[in-house]
C-alpha cells in the first residue's frame, strides 16, 4: 500500500497549499498506465495475491452469451467461494467488512458472506482513457468541490486530491451512453413479508459520454438523465417521472418532472433529491440513496481518508441476471447462495453534514471501488451518531459494450429491521443498451403521453 499511501501524502500536501481544487501535476499524472491503471487505480496486485495485478480486464465474453442480447451469462459461473464469513467469525475479518456488513452478521444467523476469487473486470473504452489521461492535468473543482470544469468523457479525477473529487468520479461513472430497462423494486418487512414497491420501464442516459462528443463539460450540460414510466402495482400505474443532473448544480439545480394520470398533467416535482423518501421504494430510501449516492455535494464536507481492501460485492451476475424476485428477497436480507463478494481495493470517503445544513443522516461512508470508481457500499448514520442504514451496489460488467453497471442496488433500514431491493431487472430480461431518445421524447411533455413500448 505503499503507493496509496504516497500519493494520498501528495494531495494531502497540495490541499494544506491552498491549491486543493487544481488537477494534478504532469509528473504525478504520469504514473497513470504505468504504476497505476489508466483509470487510477494500482495496477499491482496486493501482497498476498488475493487481489490480482490488473491485466485489461474482461475482454471476451463468456461462451452462452448471443450478441445483442440483454441477458448476460455469469463468467465465473463454476467458481465456488474460498471464503466463508459469518456471525462465528466475523471479528477475524472486521477490518475488511464495512459497518453495515458487520451489523448484518451479528444481527441474523442466516446472513453470510461467501467471498469469491477476486476478478478485476472493467475495462473502459480507449477513447475515454485518452480523455482521462487529460483530465488528470486539466480538470478542476469548483464551488468548493460542488462543480468542476474542463472535464472531458472519461474519469475526471483518476488521481483525486479530496474527497469531493472521488465523489465525482462515482457521479461520472461510466455505465454506457443510454440504457433501458424494466426493473421491480421490493420491500422486505421486519416479519420477511416481501412487497412489491414499483414496477418501471426506464430509460437512463449520459449525455457527457455521447460518442459523437470529445469537449469539455459546460456548467450547464447534463450528466445524467432519467426517465421512468411506471407500470405496477396498480395504484402506480400510469405514473411517470424525468429526472436531469447538470455538471454545475449551483448553476442548474436538478430539475424534475412528474406526471399523474389522476390529474392529467405534467408537473413540476421540486422536492425530488437529497432526503425526500424516494416513492420508487415506496419511501425506504431516500432519492439520494439511489445507486449507494447520487445528487449534488452541496451538504456534505467530503473528507479522502485513503484506500482499503475490503469484501464488497462485486461481478454479481447470479443475482443481477436471476429471474425469480422470490428467490432473492428472503427474510431480513438477501438470499446469500445468490450474492457473490470479492476482495476489492476501495477508495474510503467521509462524508459529514455540514453545519446549518440538513439532512436524516449526519454522517456517510462511502467506499467507491478503484477499477470502475462506482461507489459499491455505503454506511449511513443518524443524528446520534447511531448506524442507521447500510447500502451496497450490486456490480456486473456488461463485457459486451465495455460497461459496468450497478442499476441493481439496496439499503438496508437498521432501525425498523427491513431492506429494500430496487433495479431488480433479472426477472425481465436485463439490461439493453441502445441508441439515444431524441430530444423530444427527454421534454416533460412526452411524459403524458402512452411512453415508449
Amino acid at each position: 500500500m505503499k503507493l496509496v499511501n504516497t500519493l494520498l501524502a501528495a494531495s494531502l500536501s497540495v490541499a494544506m497549499t491552498g491549491i486543493a481544487h487544481a488537477a494534478v501535476s504532469p509528473d504525478i499524472a504520469a504514473k497513470l498506465g504505468t504504476s497505476l491503471t489508466p483509470v487510477g487505480a494500482e495496477k499491482a496486485g496486493n501482497a498476498d495475491g488475493s487481489i490480482p495485478e490488473y491485466q485489461g480486464g474482461l475482454t471476451t465474453p463468456p461462451t452462452g452469451f448471443q450478441s445483442g442480447s440483454a441477458f448476460r451469462p455469469d463468467p465465473f459461473a463454476s467458481e465456488k467461494p474460498k471464503l466463508v464469513i459469518d456471525g462465528k467469525n466475523a471479528a477475524e475479518f472486521s477490518g475488511k467488512l464495512t459497518a453495515s456488513t458487520q451489523e448484518l452478521l451479528k444481527r441474523y444467523p442466516t446472513f453470510r458472506v461467501d467471498v469469491y476469487p477476486t476478478h478485476r473486470t472493467v475495462n473502459l473504452p480507449q477513447r475515454l482513457l485518452d480523455n482521462t489521461a487529460k483530465n488528470a492535468v486539466n480538470t478542476k473543482s469548483l464551488e468548493g468541490g460542488v462543480a468542476l470544469e474542463n472535464a472531458l468523457p472519461g474519469v475526471p479525477f483518476p488521481i483525486p486530491n479530496d474527497g469531493n473529487e472521488a465523489m465525482w468520479n462515482h457521479l461520472l461513472r461510466y455505465q454506457g451512453f443510454a440504457t433501458n430497462f424494466k426493473y421491480d423494486s421490493w420491500n422486505v418487512d421486519s416479519s420477511g413479508h416481501a412487497t412489491l414497491a414499483t414496477t418501471g420501464n426506464v430509460f437512463i442516459e449520459y449525455p457527457l459520454y455521447d460518442p459523437s462528443r470529445n469537449e469539455p463539460a459546460k456548467a450547464n450540460d447534463l450528466f445524467l438523465r432519467t426517465k421512468i414510466y411506471y407500470t405496477g402495482p396498480a395504484r402506480r400505474a400510469g405514473e411517470a417521472l424525468l429526472l436531469q443532473d447538470a455538471v454545475n448544480p449551483l448553476k442548474q439545480p436538478r430539475r424534475g418532472w412528474q406526471y399523474l394520470p389522476g390529474q392529467r398533467r405534467v408537473k413540476l416535482a421540486p422536492d425530488i433529491a437529497y432526503d425526500t423518501p424516494n416513492p420508487s421504494t415506496a419511501g425506504a430510501a431516500t432519492y439520494d440513496d439511489t445507486w449507494v449516492f447520487n445528487g449534488a455535494l452541496d451538504r456534505y464536507d467530503f473528507k479522502l481518508v485513503g484506500k482499503k481492501e475490503m469484501f464488497v460485492p462485486y461481478n454479481t451476475y447470479k443475482l443481477n441476471y436471476h429471474d425469480k424476485a422470490a428467490d432473492i428477497t428472503t427474510p431480513n436480507h438477501l438470499n446469500p447462495d445468490l450474492v457473490r463478494w470479492e476482495l476489492h481495493r476501495v477508495w474510503v470517503v467521509e462524508a459529514t453534514l455540514k453545519p446549518g445544513k440538513r439532512h436524516i443522516y449526519s454522517k456517510r461512508t462511502f467506499y467507491i471501488d478503484e477499477d470502475s470508481w462506482i461507489a459499491l457500499a455505503s454506511d449511513e448514520y443518524d443524528a446520534n451518531g447511531k448506524l442507521y442504514r447500510g447500502s451496497f451496489a450490486h456490480m456486473a460488467f456488461s463485457y459486451d459494450v465495455q460497461a459496468p453497471n450497478t442499476d441493481n442496488h439496496m439499503i438496508y433500514d437498521f432501525v425498523s429491521g427491513s431492506y429494500n431491493i430496487n433495479g431488480l431487472y433479472g426477472p425481465h430480461g436485463g439490461v439493453k443498451y441502445i441508441e439515444p431518445l431524441s430530444k423530444s421524447q427527454w421534454s416533460p411533455e412526452a411524459l403524458a403521453g402512452a411512453g415508449i413500448r
